[in-house]
């Protein structure tokens, strides 16, 4: 199995572009206006929205969106700030094939309950058990050198963070997420990941145990189906040739360890 390791970019968006420029002017539009649905292809066109590869961080004064609709995007990661979006019901980045991972703040979404991701694309899936960057070797780092931790918003620099991954259920899928944390205490406050995951924070890396993937899982099932019928046959071709010499008379049950017991309990 081709346990490939994709490797994490930096730097991802021209923040000069037209098509950025655009996408900032429309989360202004969103925010503005109170509208509860984000779509940014409908408002860039296809084109511009094709040279969007993350989103801004403006993102978090959207407050009263519900559905973020990013379909068939080219983005790369999703920023932090999501987390601050506190009415989002719906997050579709569905068939967004660079997407391989989420921020932990998107967890903070209380709201959110349902969810359309292409989970084969991403670190550590049942499906295919992508690996995971070691993030000691190929950091993420965020355009604003100015983030907070993950689990209690202290303020962080890209230099004093300590990024992990964990897996966790967000609306209806299980996503890889990446963490920032200023302590092990918040560390050690992360929930538990849900079980067939790596089941504590990790750095990532090629040495990463995973569980098996789907098709090794399927192979594990079928040659321990194999071993029980092996077990079963051997067992009744025993109990078979044991009834003959039963019919026989030859059966010699001095030798059965048990009766062994109970004649020498039997002597004393």
């Amino acid at each position: 199995m081709n346990r490939r390791i994709s490797k994490i970019p930096n730097d991802v968006q021209d923040r000069n572009s037209v098509a950025w420029k655009k996408l900032c002017e429309y989360v202004n539009e969103v925010a503005e206006n109170g509208s509860d649905e984000f779509v940014p292809r409908e408002a860039l066109g296809n084109e511009l929205f094709a040279q969007i590869f993350t989103l801004p961080e403006s993102i978090r004064k959207l407050k009263k969106v519900k559905k973020i609709g990013l379909y068939g995007s080219n983005l790369k990661r999703i920023p932090p700030e999501i987390g601050q979006m506190e009415s989002l019901e719906y997050f579709d980045p569905y068939t967004s094939y660079d997407l391989h991972w989420f921020p932990f703040e998107i967890s903070k979404c209380k709201k959110l309950k349902d969810s359309r991701i292409s989970t084969r694309a991403l670190f550590g899936n049942y499906k295919t058990r992508m690996g995971f960057p070691r993030l000691d070797h190929n950091p993420v780092r965020y355009f604003e050198d100015n983030m907070k931790c993950s689990v209690c918003e202290k303020e962080l620099t890209n230099q004093t963070t300590n990024q992990m991954w964990i897996t966790e259920q967000v609306g209806t899928d299980t996503i890889p997420m990446l963490v920032n944390l200023c302590s092990k205490e918040c560390e050690q406050s992360l929930p538990k990941p849900p079980e067939n995951y790596v089941q504590f924070p990790h750095k990532g890396g090629a040495d990463l145990v995973q569980p098996p993937d789907e098709d090794e899982s399927w192979e594990i099932e079928m040659v321990e189906r194999e071993k029980a019928e092996k077990e079963n046959i051997n067992s009744q071709v025993a109990s078979k040739q044991i009834s003959a010499e039963l019919g026989k008379g030859e059966l010699d049950f001095s030798n059965l360890p048990v009766l062994k017991l109970v004649k020498k309990i039997w002597r004393k």
